[in-house]
């Protein structure tokens, strides 16, 4: 497989988690008719919001410099070794995010996960740029 066929791969799946945090943003708001922009004060919805929210900043740059990586030949292991670590992370974090007790071990480890990637991602990007 090509490397940026790797990035394909895990742009699509974090594609599909961004839309199902969407959904569940608007099933929040259907259940509260809370259908104007804001949270309008309900916990679930509030965190709902958010974990759309998070995804949706921590993503595209995420994904830019996975995209990076691949055009410039990082090795494949490496690729999936990241796009699978930040995918998991976007999924911890969301699912933590949605639970009522903050902090929480599964939030936490999303987090670290998301850190993680951005600090390996931005060094491989730095060394393969001035190699």
């Amino acid at each position: 497989m090509k490397e940026t066929g790797i990035v394909a791969i895990y742009t699509a799946l974090n594609a599909l988690l961004l839309l199902v945090l969407s959904y569940n943003v608007g099933q929040h708001r259907a259940r509260t008719d809370s259908l104007t922009p804001g949270a309008m004060g309900d916990d679930r919805l509030v965190r709902s919001i958010r974990a759309h929210g998070n995804a949706s900043e921590y993503m595209p740059l995420a994904l830019l410099m996975l995209l990076l990586l691949a055009m410039m030949s990082a090795p494949v292991a490496l690729l999936h070794s990241l796009g699978a670590g930040f995918t998991l992370g976007r999924i911890a974090q969301a699912w933590g995010m949605t639970l009522e007790k903050h902090p929480n071990a599964i939030r936490f480890t999303g987090n670290l996960l998301t850190g993680l990637y951005y600090l390996v991602a931005s060094v491989a990007c730095i060394y393969l740029a001035l190699s």
